[in-house]
């Protein structure tokens, strides 16, 4: 499989740090969908949709869980925009490795479908080397791209 790009122009990736940030208020996990559109191996986000606009109670246990009415909802987003969904984006209180719960759950079960896990609730300077950046390959199997790696697959600027 060809190495994926991710990239979400610089404004776009700032404020959505902060709207995780505020959302997780330090205490909890927070996240989001981004949507957009897949050319090739580009996927280039033009949307974020956090979870609580997809269901309010999706932060009540402390991490992120969503229910089947969320992602019809999701779904409509999408068909209404004429967008996919890009990669979705959640924070984690540490460090950005995958949970378990990340690895067997998948927030879109699709191959080719990327994940990043921010550190720190989003909290300070977040460093692209520092997140947790994971492709779907299927039958809950991943591919790992974080660490340095994660410079080459996510663009956090301009559109090239």
């Amino acid at each position: 499989m060809v190495e994926p790009r991710l990239i979400i122009p610089r404004g776009a990736w700032l404020s959505g740090l902060v709207e995780l940030r505020r959302r997780g208020a330090g205490v909890h996990e927070s996240g989001a969908f981004l949507l957009g559109r897949v050319d090739g191996p580009r996927r280039i986000a033009e949307r974020w949709v956090y979870y609580d606009e997809l269901d309010p109670n999706a932060y009540s246990t402390g991490v992120c869980v969503l229910y089947a009415e969320a992602f019809d909802h999701l779904w409509s987003l999408c068909r209404q925009n004429d967008q996919s969904v890009v990669a979705d984006v959640h924070t984690h209180p540490g460090a950005a490795g995958q949970s378990r719960a990340d690895r067997e759950n998948p927030m879109v079960a699709s191959a080719g479908h990327m994940a990043l896990i921010v550190p720190a609730f989003a909290r300070g300077p977040v460093w692209r080397h520092r997140l947790g950046v994971y492709r779907y390959e299927g039958a809950h199997r991943w591919t790992n791209f974080s660490g340095w790696s994660a410079r080459r697959i996510l663009t956090t600027g301009t559109i090239a």
